[in-house]
């Protein structure tokens, strides 16, 4: 919708537009971007550390930024767990070295979504995040037939207020906060305040523009001390102590 909205926003120079993950380029649209691989870095540690089976997976929906910036972050994250812990937890379904993994191909396919988080179940992992959209809720439908032995982690918006029924399968959620950043800019838009299109707003750890979600029904069952590593690493990621980077974050 980049172009689109850029086209438009060109022909009306007088109105103000807004987007969310994209980075258009008209003077007049107010781009709302995230950097969701820094709180997808802690769903991977935490992922990491909660495994039993010591694999975990995550597809996409389509391969493109703003879905494979949470699978780099995810990645990253298992990895920076294996190199502290010197342990070997496995990652399936994205490489973040070739950029290459699994994608359902749509964002509205819950059998699809089934079906993939389904493989990765048989190949041992536990834990699975998908970044699909409705897609993924065919994973959290694999979970919920678990036993309890496969848990989700879900992203964008805190998947115990999206996706209730499924909460009892929810890890955790990668929390975009689309909703703060877009209320800001319309309560400014209304105001007549022109709202600066660069370098407009960019949702981080620090400002709370991405997070986890509290861990709800599964906060009893994660260990102290892994709950503490990963605040901890918060912390260090704020202050710069631990670098996260992705190809695939915004510009």
């Amino acid at each position: 919708m980049g172009d689109a909205t850029k086209k438009v926003a060109t022909a009306n120079p007088k109105a103000q537009f807004g987007i969310v993950d994209s980075n258009s380029t008209a003077a007049n649209v107010y781009p709302m971007q995230f950097e969701t691989e820094q709180a997808a870095f802690l769903a991977g540690y935490l992922a990491a550390g909660y495994s039993k089976s010591l694999k975990v997976a995550t597809f996409g929906g389509q391969q493109i930024p703003p879905v494979t910036v949470f699978m780099d972050g995810f990645a990253d994250g298992v990895s920076y767990y294996n190199t502290v812990k010197k342990k070997n937890v496995q990652l399936l379904g994205w490489s973040k070295a070739t950029q290459k993994g699994s994608f359902a191909g749509a964002f509205d396919s819950p059998a699809r979504g089934k079906a993939l988080a389904s493989t990765f179940v048989a190949q041992g992992a536990d834990i699975v995040m998908p970044v699909a959209g409705g897609t993924g809720l065919g994973a959290a439908e694999v979970a919920k037939s678990s036993g309890g032995k496969v848990a989700i982690v879900w992203v964008d918006q805190d998947g115990c207020q999206s996706a209730a029924q499924d909460c009892d399968v929810f890890l955790t959620t990668v929390v975009k906060n689309v909703t703060d950043a877009v209320q800001q800019a319309v309560v400014t838009g209304a105001k007549g305040t022109a709202l600066a299109a660069a370098p407009g707003y960019k949702g981080t750890l620090e400002n709370n523009g991405v997070s986890l979600a509290p861990y709800h029904q599964f906060d009893s069952k994660i260990d102290a001390d892994l709950k503490g590593e990963v605040d901890q690493l918060k912390k260090d990621i704020v202050a710069g102590k631990v670098k996260v980077e992705s190809a695939n974050a915004p510009k």
